[in-house]
């Protein structure tokens, strides 16, 4: 019953911006870090960006600046603004969600986020 969909993903050209949406169920959303992941071909999976349920966030170097992570305790929702765009970008973005207590990932399906001109 604990689902994860992801929403918002699509093609945008450099510079420009988009909104990642994950929804959350089947869980007690107060007790997970949220975030996201992403992987391009080829590539390993790398976390982009978390939040923890006190609002503390996390960021990978290579967004910090242009994304923004948050997340709506009431709606059960986790957001990830994305400006300035780049190609390197490109991946497909997995959210996640992790509890320490119980030991417990659990990932969307991903949406996928392509950035070219």
């Amino acid at each position: 019953q604990v689902q994860l969909v992801e929403s918002g993903g699509g093609l945008v050209q450099p510079g420009g911006s988009l909104r990642l949406s994950c929804a959350a169920s089947g869980i007690i959303f107060r007790e997970y870090v949220m975030g996201w992941y992403r992987q391009a071909p080829g590539k390993q999976r790398e976390l982009v960006a978390a939040i923890t349920s006190g609002f503390d966030t996390n960021y990978d170097d290579s967004v910090k600046g242009r994304f923004t992570i948050s997340r709506d305790s009431v709606e059960n929702m986790v957001f990830l603004q994305m400006n300035s765009l780049k190609r390197e970008d490109t991946a497909l973005y997995y959210c996640y969600a992790n509890s320490k207590r119980m030991v417990t990932t659990f990932w969307g399906r991903g949406t996928q986020v392509t950035v070219s001109s």
